[in-house]
């Protein structure tokens, strides 16, 4: 039964991701001001990649012990500096996600690794 636990939860995660409305996850479009969130709202790939990255900081954060989520609130904190400074060019705003949910993926595959759950 428990090994069943982890792919009914990753099921989940993905039901409730196709569920989310259009706006990206870490901030309110509407509210948009730099051109980095600008561009994001803009942009169906970049805004799905936000939402991705949103949930899987999510998961990754209740998963992880108290040690582990303070290091990747502090990973994350720089990562956002790194994002803002692409302002609205989307290559690096799309290199930017993509290298974040590597290591995002990759902490989630590390805490996976240690089940069964």
């Amino acid at each position: 039964m428990i090994r069943f636990a982890l792919p009914a939860f990753l099921l989940l995660c993905a039901l409730l991701l196709c569920a989310m409305p259009a706006d990206a996850a870490s901030f309110d479009c509407a509210k948009a001001k730099a051109p980095d969130e600008k561009t994001i709202c803009a942009t169906r790939a970049l805004n799905d990649a936000d939402v991705k990255m949103t949930t899987l900081l999510d998961v990754d954060a209740h998963l992880m012990a108290m040690g582990g989520r303070s290091d990747m609130q502090d990973a994350q904190r720089v990562w956002l500096r790194r994002r803002q400074a692409c302002k609205g060019d989307v290559k690096c705003l799309t290199k930017a996600y993509a290298d974040r949910l590597a290591d995002l993926q990759a902490a989630f595959d590390g805490i996976a690794s240690q089940g069964p759950f």
